[in-house]
């Protein structure tokens, strides 16, 4: 793949102005061209510490950047003040991250096949359709029910690998 030219990048013009709105004060406004400059400064900050963390980690003999890179470029390129917010956030991050692991495995250590865990998905389903049509009116004649319907566009759905 070719490497983009400076001008094909950008950051999401709905997330960035989001960030400014949450910062200035509320009886301010900011022009498009003021966004426009805090995009073209970011990509370049952005840039720039990617840059600067590629070459912490290979001083490192590393293929990979890793944390502790970005935040030795930051401390190179004098950006100190950031590294605290920063390593909160990666803790934080972290402790998300290990919460999804306990709650993958806890699927894989289950003890049951992929298969066996459909099959109780698909049974959950059945029952809360049951529940949703002992609340439902019946269906007038010529429709189909909600059953039937999924009933048939399953059997029409090729099996999981």
């Amino acid at each position: 793949m070719p490497p983009m030219e400076k001008d094909d990048i950008s950051l999401p013009k709905a997330t960035v102005q989001k960030l400014i709105s949450e910062i200035i004060d509320d009886d301010l406004s900011f022009n498009k061209d003021a966004r426009e400059i805090i995009i073209k400064a970011g990509i370049e900050f952005l840039m720039i510490l990617s840059s600067m963390s590629s070459e912490m980690a290979e001083n490192d003999a590393k293929k990979t950047i890793a944390p502790e890179h970005v935040l030795t470029a930051l401390k190179e390129l004098e950006f100190d003040s950031f590294i605290p917010f920063l390593e909160q956030a990666l803790t934080e991050f972290k402790g998300t991250q290990k919460f999804r692991e306990r709650r993958d495995s806890k699927f894989k250590n289950s003890g049951l096949t992929e298969e066996q865990l459909l099959r109780q998905q698909e049974e959950l389903f059945k029952k809360s359709r049951s529940r949703l049509h002992q609340n439902a009116p019946l269906p007038t004649s010529g429709e189909a029910s909600i059953d039937e319907t999924e009933s048939t566009e399953h059997a029409k759905q090729e099996p999981l690998e």
